[in-house]
């Protein structure tokens, strides 16, 4: 950020960064830099608008500096910030975790629209959990139930335990270090839910770099980005308890190779649901 004798204000200090972060290829640069500045400010962005000619302090400066430095290399702001917003709630994450997107409340939703309808204190299992944001989200949904989360990464269970007790379900919730269903067997639940990696390897370099920075090991599955859906769909069923439901979360034009697997491996019906941009983003399925 360029030295000046004039003092920034809110204002000026946007108009500029804004600028900057559309030279460094940044998708969103004004709303980036909002959103920077009120973390730093610890105002809300309304409060930017009404406030243009508030002038920044040197410690705000100093702090909003480190912010920008870190956006412009594309570190993701969701990283900047250790924290993202997911169904309502703030979620702590660190580059250890895949950052929550909107498409995954999708999944919660879908989910949730069919275990309301079952009475009894439900078993949920969430595979490769992350930050946590999908089963928590669950259990906040239904008070009753209690749940396992399973991830491959211990940093990535240590996010999520601190999720888990920063959100109130801590008591309801345990974590399992493995992989996939390994750390659960013989145990039975009445859904498993999962948000696996599933970009083929090939796409990783065709990513942009924001992406490219969360952690390999949650985004990629193999040469056709189906490997985790097959090994979920070959054992998944004996861990579903009868009238049991497998929720998964797929990329774009997946969801019909992972529904036609279920359909191999000899699960029941499956139903398709269609994310905000009218991508078939979640792939139901029965125990049958």
């Amino acid at each position: 950020m360029e030295q000046r004798k004039e003092k920034w204000n809110i204002g000026s200090i946007l108009q500029w960064t804004g600028q900057y972060f559309a030279d460094k290829g940044v998708e969103n640069p004004r709303l980036d830099a909002e959103v920077l500045l009120s973390h730093v400010l610890g105002k809300d962005r309304l409060y930017l608008y009404v406030h243009f000619d508030q002038p920044l302090q040197d410690e705000e400066l100093t702090a909003f500096r480190a912010a920008v430095l870190r956006r412009a290399k594309r570190e993701p702001v969701a990283y900047i910030l250790s924290c993202k917003e997911f169904m309502g709630y703030d979620f702590f994450v660190t580059p250890a975790v895949l950052i929550p997107r909107p498409d995954t409340e999708i999944l919660v939703g879908a989910v949730l629209e069919k275990l309301t309808q079952r009475a009894g204190k439900l078993r949920l299992l969430d595979i490769g959990t992350g930050s946590g944001a999908i089963i928590i989200s669950l259990l906040k949904a239904l008070p009753e139930a209690s749940g396992v989360a399973v991830d491959l990464s211990p940093d990535a269970l240590a996010v999520a335990k601190q999720n888990a007790q920063r959100l109130g379900v801590a008591e309801r919730l345990e974590f399992r270090e493995g992989d996939l269903l390994k750390p659960v067997n013989g145990e039975t639940f009445d859904l498993i839910v999962s948000n696996p990696p599933y970009i083929p390897q090939a796409d990783m370099a065709t990513l942009e770099p924001e992406v490219r920075s969360e952690p390999t090991l949650a985004l990629v599955a193999g040469v056709d980005g189906l490997d985790c859906y097959r090994r979920l769909l070959l054992d998944g069923r004996k861990y579903l308890a009868e009238g049991g439901l497998l929720a998964l979360e797929v990329g774009i034009h997946q969801a019909k190779s992972v529904a036609r697997l279920a359909q191999e491996a000899g699960w029941g019906a499956s139903e398709i649901c269609l994310d905000y941009s009218g991508i078939e983003r979640v792939v139901l399925v029965e125990r049958g």
